[in-house]
């Protein structure tokens, strides 16, 4: 086999390949023995016909097509072996010459990962959010704390907000009653927005027994998306009373003696965040600076195939799960569809370049994964996608994403190295040491904007 490589351009090539006849021989004898076990000849048993009768009977050329089908693949991965070639994607081929007995000759244009140059990084800056924790910050996390353990006691007066009501409701369209509109002994608390727009403003001053009846558009069921006359009758009214913030209410609610040690875990947790908010936003920051110093061209197939994997993603699992549609959620978010378009595909270009740039590095830096860095990341991607880690680790394997998971973390370790050589400072002015936290938030930043098939290839298998 002969072949020749002629680059299209930074990130596609053609390849020319021949193929002397009697390379074909072997795919060839599996052409007959297939064809062999597939039809049927009279005054010859299955899969004892000679080749010579199948040629007579079915064609030659039925032959070669099916031997040409079975042998491309091969000589196709000969071809980008000898050529080093790094391909994305699968090729476009075109038979050139096809001499019976003489030759094969095809071409294959593929796309291929552009040559990348590192650009110097190590005067890198950014800046952070500084790490403060204020008093009022301290006494939301408490006063949330306290709501969780809030009791309600039945009322006899007019529903206000906040209080808990028990209702009745039935919606109608065009005067008719909604099969699955009919619904009673539902608890709302008023000014949570949990159902129905106007609902609120309807049940706000009466008492148990009142009625009231709106117009609201339906948010689900048969007739969702239009507008519907609601009638809400209030059968209970409850008022909810928040425990004393007092020691009492600390050794209630939590496992420490008073109110001050409760208040300063509190601190303690906010701190906590904080500090893994403002790591993860350093190495955010940190790849975008780097995505600046470098060009990377970007094959337009590549781009386009990433582009159709994440709608195809957003619309029938994202949206799916939350029963929207495209339309129903272009809306919400105020955008036309061109606005959506462009934004994916900017979030797909910086995709491929980081996913491109930090599979670079990894190479130039000879990092390498071992068996207790990938442990520890599958685990994280199976909480992350509801599954245990014995489910994601049966999925991925069994989807053969294991090198997907390998390359995650590896791009991870990649950017890692960037943001140590980074300066990182706070909007104080204070370096930021990140040490603690570099790990696990470079692979979180690091596969926040890479291809994310494991994942999602796990979650179809649980799905299935």
């Amino acid at each position: 086999m002969k072949s020749a490589v002629e680059t299209l351009n930074p990130t596609r090539v053609r390849l020319s390949i021949e193929v002397p006849f009697e390379e074909l021989k072997d795919s060839l004898d599996a052409a007959y023995k297939k064809i062999n076990q597939q039809v049927t000849v009279k005054g010859f048993r299955k899969g004892k016909i000679p080749a010579r009768v199948i040629d007579q009977r079915f064609g030659r050329g039925a032959v070669l097509e099916e031997a040409v089908n079975d042998a491309l693949p091969k000589f196709y991965t000969e071809a980008v072996n000898e050529g080093e070639l790094n391909v994305l994607g699968q090729p476009e081929v075109d038979i050139t010459e096809l001499k019976d007995g003489e030759l094969l000759a095809f071409t294959a244009e593929v796309d291929v990962r552009p040559e990348i140059e590192i650009p110097d990084y190590s005067g890198i800056e950014v800046t952070v959010d500084a790490l403060e924790v204020t008093d009022e910050e301290v006494e939301k996390a408490v006063e949330q704390l306290r709501e969780r353990f809030a009791s309600t006691n039945p009322v006899e007066r007019a529903a206000a907000d906040g209080d808990v009501v028990t209702i009745d409701l039935e919606a109608k369209v065009d005067g008719e009653i909604l099969e699955d509109g009919v619904a009673a002994g539902v608890s709302y608390t008023i000014g949570s927005g949990e159902l129905l727009d106007g609902i609120d403003e309807a049940v706000t001053g009466l008492e148990a027994g009142g009625e009231a009846t709106f117009t609201s558009e339906l948010k689900g069921g048969s007739a969702e998306g239009k507008a519907a006359e609601v009638t809400v009758k209030v059968t209970a009214v409850a008022a909810r009373e928040l425990p004393e913030l007092d020691d009492d209410f600390a050794q209630m609610a939590s496992e420490f003696d008073t109110l001050e040690e409760l208040k300063a875990d509190s601190r303690k947790r906010l701190e906590t965040t904080k500090q893994y908010d403002q790591a993860t936003q350093a190495q955010e920051r940190v790849l975008e600076e780097l995505l600046k110093l470098a060009e990377v061209p970007i094959p337009e197939k590549l781009l386009a195939d990433e582009v159709q994997t994440r709608k195809h993603n957003l619309e029938h699992h994202q949206l799916g799960q939350m029963g929207l549609d495209l339309e129903k959620y272009l809306e919400i978010q105020g955008k036309t569809l061109e606005e959506f378009e462009n934004e994916t595909s900017e979030q797909a270009i910086k995709g491929i370049k980081t996913q491109f740039i930090l599979d670079e590095l990894v190479n130039k830096e000879k990092l390498n994964v071992n068996q207790e860095e990938l442990t520890e990341h599958l685990m994280r991607r199976a909480a992350s996608s509801g599954m245990s880690p014995d489910q994601f680790a049966q999925a991925v394997v069994e989807g053969g994403q294991v090198p997907m998971l390998v390359g995650e973390v590896a791009r991870g370790k990649a950017l890692a190295v960037v943001v140590e050589a980074a300066k990182v400072v706070d909007t104080n002015g204070e370096v930021v040491d990140l040490e603690d936290d570099e790990d696990e938030t470079t692979e979180t930043a690091a596969e926040a904007t890479t291809e994310d098939k494991a994942a999602d290839k796990a979650e179809e298998k649980n799905e299935a």
